[in-house]
């Protein structure tokens, strides 16, 4: 068998190649026309031509483009007919493979994958009404496009046809994500008797965060040791952690808003609360040192902001491919993880090595105290318990992402909506005014040093707080609840049997805003709490009623209720917000009584994407150090 090369035709023409080739073959005395790639910087490839209906066969050798004649091992006749075929397919594949054909089959894959989604999500009871598009698939997937725009519309709405009247309503959620069953306030009680067994505030947290792949791992999110770390030993040292809070807070809010005592500046508020924030919280987390590193402070705003994107990201992933396309969104994370552990790993290594010294009575530690913070509490309670895991460095270092989560965005968003509330009311109401002239007589009469009593003797400033958390909520909904249980759960009375898988909460922006629970609710009255207590303080002991005590310290920020829910409600409520509260008193306290501040003729609007709140981050303030206190 031999091979003869012949000019291409010259209607077969192909832009990627250079003197393309056409070789017959000859075998037999038959020959066989066949296309062949005559650049050698090439693949190999056989052309098809339309107007003859080639051969195809691998090349084995390289193709010879000079008049000589190339030899081909020969084939046997029964093997011609397969190589042909195989050939022929393999060509057509390759040549259908278009950049197009490819991204279109995995769209439909992936919409396929989301259909399955939508049908393996429990099935709830049909008596429940829908809020939304209805049910349906062409309903669904109206549903899945504007969820990010019109979810708190449909919030809202389904207060107001079916929460008010007592009954619960279904909003449709992420594309991937199972709708939630929103409760009216009369069924939150019968919701938080569920035991955690049947009802998992946990599990609900670890599905809407994405947790085995945000915070690093699935143990991590499996086991609650950091929360159980703060329930147990913040609250107790508390009153300890107020002097290290006073002097942080003192030395975020110079670098913050500055010291200029002459001139008005104009910054944005919303970078100055990630000043101050990150350092303040992390005084109670990582100790003085590390806490004023600034490239630990912004490896952990950038890992919360990583969090949040990767959240709505992984809304859009079929549940199927979460562990494919989990660990690799959140890659970000460990990068972000890692230039912070650069600063908290030998802070942790020394503290654990310090603390076995003075457990093994070294005499060079006798006078040695280890500070109060989460390092210390974690090791402390791991020696109690016994669990060696939980004292690798590395485990420490990692169990404080979920809690930098919680406390920085939450804490800043709040404070942002704070000083935003306040500078847009009316001045001749007085507020600021007010507050600062409360700071100031609490402050003095406390020797000049915040301590835990002063701070709870703030009540203007603990009322203009609350009262910005329910008129500025940060969430749609709040208390998100799975259903664990196999037989899932039921409520006689409304009818209904839930199945495992079903996602209950609560309607934060309803209760919020509801004129029957709080009169003039979408206006702010920074002291509409903080009237009535200073009325009873006023009166004389022997006026005052213990059951009248009792109600109005309920009116507290920190204190939860089904109408109030910035902090949660029940047994699961944020082991932190006592610790949030005096960051806040002490923050807003320092602001007033510093520097002036002007006034703003319109609060700002936020933005909603899906459940979340985005705040208005360009808002700027103007404001001037006030003399006598630099």
């Amino acid at each position: 068998m031999t091979v003869e090369p012949r000019p291409a035709s010259p209607t077969i023409y192909s832009p990627e190649l250079a003197g393309p080739t056409l070789l017959y073959i000859r075998d037999g005395g038959i020959e066989t026309p066949s296309f062949h790639n005559a650049n050698p910087f090439l693949p190999h490839k056989t052309l098809a031509c339309p107007a003859l209906s080639f051969q195809r066969r691998p090349c084995l050798r390289p193709v010879v483009r000079s008049p000589r004649v190339a030899s081909l091992p020969p084939q046997t006749t029964s093997q011609r007919p397969f190589v042909a075929m195989a050939g022929s397919l393999h060509g057509q594949i390759i040549e259908s493979l278009t950049p197009g054909r490819v991204f279109g089959s995995l769209f439909f894959v992936f919409v396929g994958l989301l259909v399955l989604d939508h049908i393996w999500k429990p099935t709830y009871p049909e008596n429940i009404p829908v809020v939304g598009y209805g049910k349906g698939t062409l309903a669904s997937v109206q549903n899945f496009c504007y969820y990010v725009f019109r979810y708190r519309d449909w919030v809202i709405e389904g207060y107001q046809k079916y929460n008010k009247q007592n009954r619960a309503f279904i909003v449709p959620a992420a594309a991937s994500r199972a709708p939630d069953i929103i409760i009216p306030r009369s069924l939150t009680r019968w919701l938080l008797e569920h035991p955690d067994s049947a009802v998992s505030a946990h599990e609900a947290h670890n599905d809407v965060l994405y947790s085995d792949y945000n915070f690093l791992g699935k143990v991590y999110a499996d086991d609650v040791w950091h929360t159980r770390v703060i329930h147990k030993s913040l609250a107790r040292h508390l009153s300890s952690l107020v002097p290290g809070i006073e002097e942080e807070v003192a030395v975020a809010v110079d670098k913050a808003f500055g010291t200029d005592t002459e001139n008005w500046n104009t910054l944005s508020l919303w970078e100055a609360w990630l000043t101050i924030v990150p350092p303040v919280t992390n005084r109670m987390l990582v100790g003085e040192g590390v806490c004023r590193n600034p490239d630990f402070c912004r490896a952990m705003v950038s890992f919360v902001d990583q969090v949040i994107l990767n959240c709505f990201a992984l809304h859009m992933v079929p549940q199927i491919m979460l562990p494919i396309f989990g660990p690799v969104i959140t890659l970000p994370n460990w990068w972000m993880w890692r230039k912070a552990a650069k600063h908290s790993l030998p802070v942790i290594r020394r503290r654990l090595d310090d603390m076995a010294k003075k457990e093994a009575g070294d005499p060079a530690y006798d006078t040695w105290v280890a500070p109060e913070d989460f390092i210390t509490w974690d090791i402390r309670m791991a020696k109690a318990e016994k669990n060696h895991f939980e004292l690798d460095p590395c485990v420490i270092s990692k169990r404080l992402l979920p809690i930098q989560f919680a406390a920085i965005h939450t804490t800043v968003i709040t404070g942002h909506g704070i000083i935003l509330d306040l500078l847009s009311s009316d001045p001749a109401k007085g507020y600021i005014e007010g507050i600062r002239e409360e700071a100031a007589r609490v402050l003095q009469e406390e020797g000049g040093r915040w301590t835990k009593n002063g701070l709870s003797r703030l009540y203007r400033l603990d009322s203009a707080i609350r009262e910005s958390q329910r008129l500025s909520n940060f969430s749609c909904t709040l208390m998100e609840r799975k259903v664990i249980a196999e037989e899932g759960i039921a409520n006689e009375e409304e009818g209904w049997h839930l199945p495992k898988g079903t996602f209950l909460t609560v309607n934060l922006e309803g209760l919020h805003h509801d004129d029957d629970l709080t009169p003039n609710a979408r206006e702010y009255d920074a002291f509409r709490t903080s009237r009535q207590r200073e009325e009873y303080e006023a009166k004389p002991q022997s006026e005052r009623t213990l059951e009248e005590g009792l109600r109005l310290k309920n009116l507290g920020m920190v204190t939860t209720s089904d109408a109030h829910l910035p902090f949660g409600h029940g047994r699961h409520a944020c082991p932190g917000r006592f610790f949030v509260a005096h960051e806040l008193k002490m923050v807003v306290a320092n602001l007033l009584l510093n520097y002036d501040l002007k006034p703003i003729s319109q609060r700002p609007k936020p933005q909603w994407i899906g459940v979340t709140v985005i705040p208005p981050v360009d808002a700027k303030i103007e404001l001037k150090r006030r003399k006598g206190t630099v």
